[in-house]
């Protein structure tokens, strides 16, 4: 085993009488609280696989130092330790296991556990929680309750828990949203045929639905029940309504298959799940997730299928869930065979392999990009909001000499050496001041890559500059990088005899801060707004540096032999290359295609440049 991470005699001992069971593993650390909680088939050797090589991943290299005590729980099955796992994250919440950004606000639809049922909307946090069949969860609040007043109009169903009046049906029997049953005004029979009519329409069957809507129609108005018949053929007309306006993807209707996809960025995941039932797609679930930064993508897909299908309802679980042709979990048979035990029915899980997967896939992953956008931009508004409390965070937290009001990030960016360039972004109290920004053309690095040089250059020219000019210096420097970019950036300010001036680096891979003069890194919580507000600074810088190296090699890309003819505008450049590919190319051409693409006076200068005769 390796060494480095069993200095502690105590785990070595626990790991040597670990048994060979199923069950669940909690790590403590140094403090005794829970840190991680895991399921095995083997404890035993999943366990020590954590310890006998070096962790192939940051957030194990992370994680695996802090384990003190190891607690183990056995179980029969692994899928008994399965649903523990589960339940012990819920109960302890450790800080390296996936959480649930908002484990108790979904809303289901609810058909009441009443002799006439009612369709209402609940919570499953909510302590009173209704008896009754439910559907759901639902992600968009707005949606369910535009549903909810279709099936109202769909269906009559009765309105009030308990009746208004004693001897006639109240307003809503004389609009036609209510049967009335309280008044006798429906048979048990009908009102039971009505029910299912909407647990159909729940759970996507409308296809299915339809149909038995227009047999029902039929069947009136062969008994001359028009009035009955008139109310079907209304419920009929809307259901085909809503299946117009699903957009049909299979042939086969006996296809019902969720699609997952995942998107992220910071420690935020975007989780979308595309509903086929009947071959139609009918809805779009959106969950987020704010996580460790080190969780991976499918890590957080191997946490949503145990935690969004265990409390889903058995009207919400499809014959197949698809996932990325990425995900390769070990987990997928055990999760099949657990929904399979639940639920009573056969669930199969795999990654997409067909065309038509690939593209339904392909629009989840469109509609998990837009989700994360959405949950980014609401980030930054939230930093904006809670920047005070922010600032004086870091203040404390980095031991700061001022409140960083005004904060200007670093980042180098270059291919090989070439085309080396510098951007520095201004943010205030957390906004972003674009007109503050600059964009550097690196020098002393370029033909050879040299980050710490590169840097060295930008934040010389940059506080040089200030300093002769009697600017204000910003409160806070960020650069971009770990110890030696920080390292090169403290050398310059101290030649240029810049004292007190707070200066920090973020390092990409833990998300370490570092602070200069100091050997260990801070770490700032994961799901904390003044990480956020770091990431977001040093992104922006990222994105800048970026496209102003873009620009640089596009420029760089049109030079050629077209910038020996004299008075050539750049544009006319650019046009000829984009169309014609190749300076070789272009030579070939006639006048009269030249014409074509840029002004007379610029095409009769291009043909005459290749076929003068000398």
């Amino acid at each position: 085993m390796c060494s480095k991470y069993l200095k502690n005699e105590n785990i070595r001992e626990q790991l040597a009488y670990l048994p060979v069971n199923s069950g669940c593993y909690l790590y403590h650390d140094k403090n005794d609280e829970i840190i991680y909680v895991g399921k095995a088939k083997n404890l035993k050797r999943r366990v020590s696989s954590y310890f006998n090589k070096n962790p192939d991943s940051a957030k194990l290299r992370v994680l695996v130092p802090k384990i003190s005590r190891i607690e183990y729980i056995v179980t029969d099955t692994e899928i008994e330790a399965l649903i523990l796992e589960s339940h012990l994250i819920k109960k302890y919440k450790p800080r390296y296991n996936i959480l649930l950004k908002d484990d108790k606000k979904f809303p289901y639809f609810v058909v009441t556990d009443e002799d006439y049922p009612r369709i209402i909307i609940a919570r499953k946090s909510n302590l009173n929680m209704a008896k009754g069949k439910y559907f759901g969860p639902y992600t968009d609040s707005r949606a369910m309750y535009t549903t909810l007043e279709l099936m109202k109009k769909i269906f009559p169903l009765k309105q009030c828990k308990t009746p208004k009046f004693h001897d006639r049906p109240c307003m809503y029997y004389q609009i036609g949203r209510c049967l009335a049953p309280c008044q006798k005004k429906v048979s048990s029979e009908d009102y039971k045929k009505l029910i299912k009519s909407v647990e159909l329409f729940l759970s996507g069957k409308q296809q299915e639905l339809a149909e038995k809507l227009l047999t029902e129609m039929n069947r009136f108005s062969e008994k001359q029940e028009f009035e009955k018949a008139a109310r079907f053929r209304d419920s009929y007309l809307d259901v085909t309504k809503t299946l117009e306006r699903q957009k049909v993807v299979f042939e086969n209707t006996n296809i019902d298959n969720d699609i997952v996809s995942v998107s992220s960025k910071n420690g935020i995941f975007a989780v979308v799940v595309l509903q086929i039932r009947g071959g139609r797609l009918i809805n779009r679930k959106d969950f987020p997730y704010i996580v460790n930064v080190l969780d991976t993508e499918e890590e957080i897909i191997d946490f949503f299928l145990k935690e969004y299908y265990q409390r889903a309802t058995e009207n919400e679980i499809p014959k197949k869930i698809l996932l990325p042709k990425e995900y390769k979990t070990e987990n997928v048979d055990i999760y099949s065979e657990f929904l399979h035990r639940k639920f009573k029915k056969k669930v199969s899980i795999s990654v997409v392999k067909t065309n038509k997967e690939k593209e339904l896939l392909e629009l989840a992953k469109k509609n998990s990009d837009l989700f994360l956008d959405k949950l980014l931009r609401e980030q930054k508004a939230d930093v904006a909001a809670n920047y005070n409390e922010i600032g004086a965070y870091l203040k404390e937290k980095l031991n700061l000499s001022k409140f960083p009001h005004r904060v200007e990030c670093f980042d180098i960016s270059h291919i090989q050496g070439t085309n080396t360039v510098a951007s520095m972004v201004c943010f205030e109290n957390g906004v972003p001041v674009k007109s503050k920004y600059r964009k550097f053309k690196i020098k002393s690095a370029e033909g050879k890559p040299d980050d710490f040089k590169s840097m060295a250059e930008v934040v010389t020219r940059r506080y040089k500059r200030l300093k002769e000019q009697s600017f204000e210096f910003p409160d806070l420097i960020i650069i971009d990088g770990g110890k030696g970019q920080l390292s090169s950036a403290v050398e310059i300010l101290n030649e240029l005899e810049i004292e007190k001036q707070d200066i920090v680096s973020l390092a990409k891979r833990l998300e370490e801060v570092f602070l200069p003069n100091k050997s260990k890194s801070v770490l700032i919580p994961e799901t904390s707004l003044a990480l956020h507000f770091f990431q977001q600074i040093r992104d922006e810088a990222h994105r800048f540096a970026i496209t102003f190296h873009r620009t640089l090699r596009a420029k760089s890309s049109i030079k050629s032999e077209l910038d020996e003819i004299k008075y050539l505008k750049t544009e006319a450049k650019a046009l000829l290359m984009q169309k014609f590919k190749s300076v070789n190319t272009i030579s070939t051409r006639s006048l009269q295609e030249l014409e074509s693409i840029v002004d007379k006076k610029s095409a009769k200068k291009v043909y005459e440049f290749f076929h003068s005769i000398e």
